[in-house]
């Protein structure tokens, strides 16, 4: 609208309240006669502008803007985010790529530098710099098309199946951590974001904090036998509960087999056995162990909306802390931030930086990401040792009937029930599994997270059927032989 061309301003204003179907008022604060040229509404719609122009109001024009199209709707909704408006009704990308490679998909305007008189007017004749207008950059995603759809269809029929209230699922290639699929339910369509709750919008899998639980244990284990804290081969009475200050610690079926080795206390995710590893290390070590995983950090995945987690400065452990620290409780971390450590144990030690975006392309040049090494966590040895015993744990643990035959899968199995105003509620847990395929050189690590599953709460009953799920399409779809 061009407000100073506008001849009646009251039965203008009101006519096109009318057919935009927006309040008066809000139109009538965005007149000012001030300037040459303001923007009164966007989005509109072909019948919209046509009755504009039927009657033929002073002062009002149109122009074409470029809008987000999303061909496959919400197949890969909260890698994408949205295209929403700020308050001066521009286009601004939020969540996901969208938010954080903004600027890079809007490119940059056109400008015009000049000299200006006392008046801030521009003088013409003065020394004027142009700046060309630049497109956006195409971004070209580590995402795997075929791999998204089988994730999604899975976590959907798992949730329902499980009536679980949300779930999350990461696929990610262990050496590099280009994230493969990453899918959360219930998700949003992106074109019509602003009919969805806003808690939507949330990505769990790099904004919901959780107790890891018995998938965390495998860290524990690893770090053990880097210090040599432990061997692989060394013996552990479980003779029983074991009793912490005030406290009593349990197997999670308060079932005990006297002798184990440290490769049955992970088949049997023996919480006694963890604790017994864990004052092996000694309290500073075990915690130094933690922070070496960088729990607690931002892995600095290129998708908006990341929270880093939380681990307890040392000085406020209390004995107690440690020794569930061992088995996953009492510390909270991401669904990213599990895949990302995990895929250390696996890949040789290699802590990774996840990443969805490998390539963007400009007008003027082309960008390659590079997968990028944060730290080293682990030797080869260990991981080595890690795998088998991880090998073991699905072969000889609880979910031995799910693995398909003849193939090698590791993995590990979660259960963490959710503390409610200081107090853990058995009724409500967060089932989990991490799992990887083949042992010998593994094409794809995925994480399976279950919030609240009402059939089951245990991971073994609910998360690893959907992993097992996913992994066997997965297993045809890599062509990965039988071992």
């Amino acid at each position: 609208m061009e407000p100073q061309k506008v001849l009646d301003e009251n039965s203008t204003l009101s006519t096109i309240a009318r057919i935009l179907e927006v309040d008066e008022a809000t139109i009538e604060a965005r007149f000012d006669k001030t300037k040459n040229w303001v923007s009164i509404k966007t989005g509109l719609i072909k019948q919209q502008v046509d009755m504009l122009n039927q009657i033929k109001l002073s002062g009002i024009g149109f122009d074409e803007e470029q809008v987000r199209y999303y061909p496959e709707g919400s197949s890969s909704a909260h890698i994408l985010g949205f295209v929403g408006k700020n308050e001066e009704s521009d286009s601004v990308g939020y969540f996901g790529i969208e938010g954080y490679y903004d600027k890079d998909l809007s490119g940059l305007p056109g400008l015009i530098r000049s000299d200006r008189d006392l008046l801030n007017q521009p003088i013409f004749l003065g020394t004027q710099e142009k700046t060309e207008p630049e497109n956006g950059r195409d971004l070209i995603l580590t995402i795997d098309r075929s791999v998204q759809n089988i994730v999604k269809k899975k976590l959907k029929e798992g949730i329902d199946l499980y009536k679980a209230k949300k779930g999350c699922v990461i696929v990610a290639d262990p050496k590099t951590l280009e994230i493969l699929s990453l899918a959360c339910l219930p998700d949003f369509d992106p074109e019509t974001y602003y009919s969805t709750t806003e808690d939507v919008f949330k990505n769990s899998a790099i904004s919901d904090l959780y107790e890891p639980g018995s998938t965390f244990k495998p860290f524990v284990m690893a770090a053990a036998l880097e210090n040599k804290s432990i061997k692989s081969d060394d013996i552990y009475d479980e003779s029983g509960p074991v009793t912490i200050g005030e406290y009593t610690i349990q197997t999670w079926n308060n079932s005990y087999e006297g002798k184990i080795n440290m490769t049955r206390i992970l088949e049997k995710s023996s919480n006694v056995g963890m604790v017994y590893i864990g004052e092996k290390m000694g309290n500073k070590l075990l915690f130094d162990s933690i922070q070496k995983y960088w729990f607690g950090k931002n892995t600095e995945i290129d998708l908006q909306g990341e929270v880093p987690g939380y681990i307890k400065p040392y000085l406020n452990w209390y004995k107690i802390d440690f020794a569930t620290a061992t088995f996953g409780q009492g510390l909270v971390v991401t669904p990213i931030q599990m895949i990302r450590a995990f895929a250390s144990l696996i890949n040789g030690g290699h802590l990774m930086r996840p990443y969805i975006v490998k390539q963007l392309i400009g007008e003027k040049q082309k960008v390659d990401i590079l997968p990028k090494e944060i730290d080293r966590v682990i030797s080869d040895k260990t991981s080595e040792v890690i795998m088998k015993m991880l090998q073991s744990t699905i072969e000889n643990g609880e979910t031995k009937w799910l693995k398909p035959k003849g193939y090698s899968i590791g993995g590990k199995t979660g259960t963490a029930q959710i503390a409610l105003k200081g107090k853990y509620d058995s009724s409500k847990t967060i089932a989990s599994f991490i799992g990887f395929a083949p042992i010998n050189d593994p094409k794809f690590l995925a994480l399976v997270v279950l919030y609240e599953p009402k059939t089951s709460q245990w991971g073994s009953e609910t998360a690893a059927p959907i992993f097992f799920n996913i992994a066997k399409e997965l297993i045809v779809y890599y062509n990965i032989a039988p071992q």
